[in-house]
């Protein structure tokens, strides 16, 4: 995964041009920002959930700590502590590093063809 957030930008400068670049830009900071938010709050919804359960009393629907409505939240949470906590952070660094390669390279992408690229794109 790494390595495809830093040779996408490098390749589709170097290959479609400045235009290409720019609407790939475009495209990974609209899903990114989308992505890192719905897995900060669906971590933090899963993460609260088990907390509700949790402070429920044996007597309740919910049965409490113990129940299998309780492993099932367990379970939930195993997978959102990682989201809220992980995932949903470092896409923020995903949108970062491919702007500033794209930056740094900028002029690399409009020295070839005067930025339309090896296949002449545009």
């Amino acid at each position: 995964p790494g390595a495809m957030v830093i040779f996408t930008p490098l390749l589709t400068g170097i290959f479609f041009g400045v235009t290409a670049v720019s609407g790939l830009l475009v495209g990974a900071l609209v899903a990114a920002v989308q992505l890192a938010i719905s897995m900060s709050n669906s971590g933090g919804a899963w993460d609260n959930a088990k907390k509700y359960i949790e402070k429920q009393s044996p007597d309740s629907e919910l049965k409490g700590k113990g129940s299998d409505i309780h492993k099932a939240a367990v379970v939930g949470d195993t997978v959102g502590d990682p989201f809220k906590d992980t995932s949903g952070p470092a896409l923020n660094i995903v949108m970062k590093l491919m702007a500033v390669l794209s930056l740094v390279f900028a002029d690399t992408f409009y020295a070839i063809n005067s930025g339309k690229g090896v296949f002449k794109m545009a």
